[in-house]
C-alpha cells in the first residue's frame, strides 16, 4: 500500500495539537509528517508518534515537498492565502476554517453524512463549523426518514471554541481576573454572542450554523433559526434543537433511528437522570442525544439534547476522519 505525505498547519493551536493526538490514535499510512505554523511559533519542538518534530514557519515554498494532505487550522486568512497555493501544488487541503465553508466549488463534509462530496474536491475540502457537525449527524438520519420541515438551534457552547485565548479568560475568570477574549466576563455568566454581529441582528457563528446545515443537507431553502450562546464550560459544545417534520413519526422509532446511526450514541433514560452531558462527552468522537421527546405545540416534532466534543469531532476528528476517506478511496483507485 502506497505511504502519503501529511502536514499540519496550525499544529501548535488548540485544534492543531489535537489534530496530532488524533493522528497518534488512527493508523493512517503515512510516511512524513510536516508541522507548520506563524513565524511566532516557528522553532516550538512538539512530540508526536514518538518523535520530536521542530515546528516551521509557513511560507509560500512549504508545499514543494511532495505533501498529499493538509490539515488546515490557522484561521481563515491563513487558510486563503495558503490553501490554493498547497493544492496547485498537488496537495490536498482540509480546512478547518470558515474560508472555503459556503464556496459552491468546494465540498463541505462530515464523513458519516456525505463522505461521496469528498470525490468532487478541487483541492480544498472544507471541515464544517464545530457546532453544525454535531447537529447534523443527529438530523441526517432523521431527515432522511422523516424529511425536516424546520430547525431552530439553541446552543451552549463551551470557550474551548474561542481558542486558547477564550480558555483562559475562563481560567482566569475564576479568579476575578477581567476577560481579554470576549466583551464581558464569561465566569459565572452566558454571552448570547458568538463571533461578530450582521446586520440583520444574526451573529456569524449563527448563519454558519443555518447556511452549513442547508449545505451539507442539501437543502438550499430549509427553514432554520439559530441562537448560539457562549457558556462558562471549559469543553463540550451542548445544543437544544427543535425540529419540525413532514411527516408523522413513532417516537420508539424515531429513537432506534438515531440509535442505528452512525457516530451517534443515544443516553436518554431520563428516570434515571441519563442524559448526554459536556463533561462526559469530552474526549469523545462520538455525537451523544438525549431528552428525546415530543414537541406537543406543533403536529408533527421533536426535542432534542445533542453534545459533542467541539475540539475533537466538532474539529479535529473529522478533519482526520475526512483524511483517512479521502485515502480509502485514493487506494481503491489504484
Amino acid at each position: 500500500m502506497r505511504k502519503y505525505n501529511m502536514a499540519i498547519v496550525g499544529a501548535t493551536g488548540m485544534v492543531g495539537r489535537t489534530f496530532l493526538k488524533v493522528l497518534e490514535e488512527v493508523n493512517l499510512p503515512i510516511e512524513n509528517y510536516y508541522l507548520f505554523s506563524s513565524s511566532r511559533s516557528a522553532g516550538t519542538k512538539l512530540q508526536f508518534m514518538g518523535k520530536e518534530y521542530t515546528v516551521e514557519e509557513l511560507t509560500e515554498n512549504s508545499f514543494d515537498r511532495g505533501i498529499d494532505i493538509a490539515l488546515f487550522s490557522a484561521g481563515g486568512e491563513t487558510s486563503l492565502k495558503f490553501a490554493p497555493i498547497a493544492a496547485k501544488k498537488g496537495c490536498v487541503v482540509i480546512d478547518n476554517s470558515s474560508a472555503w465553508r459556503m464556496d459552491p466549488e468546494v465540498p463541505l463534509v462530515v464523513p458519516e453524512i456525505n463522505p461521496e462530496e469528498i470525490r468532487k474536491h478541487k483541492g480544498i475540502i472544507a471541515n464544517p463549523n464545530c457546532s453544525t457537525i454535531q447537529a447534523v449527524v443527529v438530523l441526517k438520519p432523521l431527515h432522511d426518514k422523516y424529511v425536516i420541515k424546520r430547525i431552530v438551534y439553541s446552543t451552549y457552547q463551551a470557550v474551548s471554541g474561542a481558542g486558547m485565548a477564550g480558555y483562559k479568560d475562563l481560567e482566569n475568570g475564576l479568579k476575578g481576573e477581567p476577560p481579554k477574549k470576549f466583551p464581558h466576563p464569561i465566569a459565572g455568566n452566558c454571552l448570547p454572542h458568538i463571533d461578530a454581529f450582521l446586520p440583520n441582528g444574526y451573529t456569524k457563528e449563527e448563519m454558519k450554523m443555518v447556511n452549513e446545515t442547508r449545505k451539507i443537507l442539501g437543502e438550499p431553502s430549509l427553514r432554520i433559526t439559530a441562537t448560539t450562546v457562549r457558556v462558562p464550560v471549559f469543553n463540550g459544545h451542548s445544543e437544544s434543537i427543535n425540529v419540525e417534520f413532514e411527516k408523522p413519526f413513532d417516537l420508539d422509532e424515531l429513537r432506534k433511528v438515531l440509535e442505528n446511526a452512525p457516530g451517534v450514541i443515544v443516553q436518554d433514560d431520563v428516570q434515571n437522570n441519563v442524559y448526554p452531558m459536556a463533561i462526559y462527552a469530552s474526549g469523545r468522537d462520538e455525537t451523544f442525544v438525549g431528552r428525546i421527546r415530543r414537541d406537543e405545540s406543533v403536529e408533527s416534532g421533536v426535542n432534542l439534547w445533542v453534545v459533542a466534543d467541539n475540539i475533537r469531532k466538532g474539529a479535529a476528528t473529522n478533519a482526520v476522519q475526512i483524511a483517512q476517506k479521502l485515502i480509502e478511496m485514493w487506494n481503491e483507485e489504484q
